[in-house]
């Protein structure tokens, strides 16, 4: 049934997929959130969780730091042409002072496993020690491979030496509390209020592997299980790690994009809202999946070259869908041909890595049409 171009029939698809996996024991716990034209179309919880549970989010974060990038950039205080050694001195050794911030922005500089963890990552003078240590993969621009946490630890510095405040408490002042959503990024050690990760399932079998990827073993990176699971220690949330430590529910992350959508708000320059929502720059070629990035200045655009599920979309999202999803299968998006935004977070990490982004894009595409195109 279809009520005011919302079809209840889909939304009660939707949520018995996300329902099942719960049900087999696969995840403990999920919420699924719709929204469009600024409200909630629907809310919903599983399993170990009410709809007020926060959950870890991984790199569904990197959006709110850009966010406040994106202010900075239409005040015309930072310039995405501008090489980050400029603002940040400290950056600027072994062959990293031609690095820019775009670059920094596109995943394209050329550090994307660039060394910064527990305890250096809590102190600033630390951080900036291990910026003066990295050393450049490629030449910047040349190539495109995903940065999990250092691109944003950049940013973050970014944020800090143009502001003169702690970039965690920007995010709040200058992308949550506009929105009406609570803080997100650096939570009080005492704050334990968070669902529990745990992991659940089997690893894919090589043939598995072969079947989607083509390969018998993926390439290690930083994002491990271990790594994830470290997130489950207040101390390592307090931090706010820029690029995956953020705190949030399924709502807050639906409402953020609804905030790209309208802007009702006035948080950013109308003419850099459009350039990042829409201005794809990067579209160098993901070296595992061998498609174009489809990259803007902070988010990830589907495309129209039927690749969009393997940029974390489903196969029924518009083209000019955009959005960031996160590890262990968060995910968030919004559609401007619908005007719909979407999140699913769980404190499941699936080990099958073959599995877990089989639901993603079950999820995205049964959500996309739960509502008519404008």
């Amino acid at each position: 049934m279809s009520s005011g171009g919302i079809h209840t029939d889909r939304i009660d698809a939707l949520l018995a997929r996300a329902h099942r996996e719960i049900d087999e024991g696969l995840l403990p716990s999920c919420q699924v959130v719709l929204a469009r034209d600024g409200e909630v179309v629907v809310a919903e919880a599983f399993g170990d969780a009410t709809l007020d549970t926060r959950y870890n989010v991984f790199s569904a974060t990197k959006p709110f730091v850009a966010g406040v990038m994106w202010c900075l950039i239409g005040e015309g205080r930072v310039d995405p042409a501008e090489r980050v050694a400029t603002l940040v001195p400290e950056f600027g050794t072994e062959g990293k002072a031609v690095v820019t911030i775009e670059q920094v922005m596109l995943h394209t500089s050329g550090f994307p496993s660039a060394p910064l963890g527990a305890p250096r990552w809590s102190d600033r003078a630390s951080r900036l020690a291990a910026f003066a240590r990295w050393r450049l993969n490629w030449e910047p621009g040349t190539r495109y491979e995903y940065h999990p946490t250092s691109a944003h630890w950049v940013l973050a510095e970014i944020i800090e030496r143009v502001t003169g405040t702690d970039y965690r408490d920007v995010v709040q002042a200058r992308i949550t509390d506009p929105l009406g959503l609570p803080r997100v990024l650096g939570m009080a050690p005492d704050d334990t209020d968070v669902a529990a990760l745990e992991v659940r399932g089997e690893p894919a079998t090589a043939a598995e592997l072969r079947d989607a990827f083509g390969v018998d073993e993926l390439p290690a990176t930083e994002v491990t299980d271990a790594a994830l699971l470290a997130y489950n220690d207040p101390l390592t949330r307090a931090v706010g790690v820029p690029g995956g430590g953020g705190v949030m529910r399924a709502l807050d992350l639906a409402l953020f994009y609804q905030g790209l959508l309208h802007d009702r708000d006035g948080i950013w320059d109308p003419a850099v809202l459009v350039d990042v929502t829409t201005h794809v720059r990067n579209r160098l070629p993901d070296p595992l999946l061998g498609v174009p990035a489809n990259r803007t200045l902070g988010l990830v655009v589907a495309g129209d070259d039927g690749k969009a599920s393997l940029r974390g979309f489903g196969h029924t999202c518009s083209p000019v869908a955009f959005g960031h999803n996160g590890a262990a299968g968060q995910i968030a998006w919004a559609d401007p041909a619908t005007g719909l935004s979407f999140a699913y977070v769980t404190n499941g990490i699936d080990t099958n890595v073959v599995r877990q982004p089989r639901r993603g894009i079950a999820l995205s595409s049964l959500a996309a049409t739960c509502v008519d195109p404008r």
